[in-house]
């Protein structure tokens, strides 16, 4: 099994214990509410989560992680998701919640 699809197998797992949204996508696994997408599995099996610029830094030093990117292009507003940090699902799910929360907040596209 290719490192994307274990890392597809982990966030599927991840956002099946998130009942308030779920996954989109077939070749680019995300998720998305209110118009933004806040989550995202890219081709390298990274996983970004979108917060707050405030959230991003903070997030960014006490996961010793960067701003995460797909493509070759920095997406704003992510948080690289470390591979360490993929198998504690209870911080993970609470995570997306955050980042789900932070989405709902912002005016609807």
């Amino acid at each position: 099994m290719s490192k994307w699809e274990e890392r597809l197998k982990v966030y599927d797992q991840l956002v099946a214990s998130c009942p308030r949204f779920e996954r989109k996508g077939k070749t680019m696994p995300y998720t998305s509410a209110n118009g933004y997408m806040f989550s995202l599995l890219n081709h390298a099996g990274d996983i970004g989560i979108r917060y707050s610029p405030e959230v991003q830094e903070r997030y960014i030093a006490a996961f010793r992680s960067s701003h995460f990117r797909s493509h070759n292009s920095v997406m704003d507003g992510y948080v690289l998701i470390p591979e360490t940090m993929l198998s504690n699902r209870e911080k993970m799910v609470k995570l997306l919640e955050e980042s789900y929360d932070y989405v709902m907040g912002l005016e609807p596209k």
